[in-house]
């Protein structure tokens, strides 16, 4: 859970219509939709709001707010269990809710970088291997300026082939 917590940039906050508008806008990624979908019904929602970095969504009954972000849902007790899919979920202590602990999507379990979108895959597909890319020649250096000598008649720097303005 590396995502930085606290008020929207501009300081305002709007509700959302539905879970699903929330998703969009905040652009998480779609393998995750119905993992926090499953989230939200087990603990119970009643609203969610735009916080910029997360949405939070408030519980019906007691119990802290959510805060969903790209990567995690954070806010849980030390002692709740969520069921999702007939599995209770694996939770970690919170480093910005100090007394909360958090849940890592599973968009972030398949082993990739975070921020980078993953394209589905069937099963027994392999993607061709990017070839390397050649290695970059050399940056040009600045060439050292040389010195050519002055003509003694006009008191010009001399070109390379030893002339001058005078010739």
């Amino acid at each position: 859970m590396n995502e930085v917590q606290g008020p929207t940039p501009t300081g305002t906050s709007r509700p959302y219509k539905s879970l699903a508008d929330a998703l969009r806008a905040h652009r998480m990624y779609s393998a995750n939709y119905d993992f926090i979908r499953a989230i939200v019904e087990a603990v119970g929602i009643s609203s969610l709001i735009d916080r910029g970095r997360y949405i939070e969504a408030i519980r019906l009954g007691e119990g802290a707010a959510l805060h969903i972000g790209r990567t995690y849902t954070n806010g849980f007790a030390e002692g709740e269990q969520v069921v999702v899919a007939g599995r209770v979920l694996p939770l970690a202590p919170s480093e910005g809710r100090a007394p909360y602990f958090y849940v890592t999507h599973p968009s972030e379990l398949l082993g990739g970088p975070a921020g980078v979108s993953r394209p589905a895959r069937s099963a027994g597909t392999r993607t061709p291997a990017k070839p390397k890319p050649e290695p970059r020649a050399p940056k040009a250096t600045a060439r050292e300026d040389r010195d050519y000598g002055i003509c003694d008649v006009c008191f010009m720097v001399k070109t390379p082939s030893g002339g001058c303005g005078c010739d």
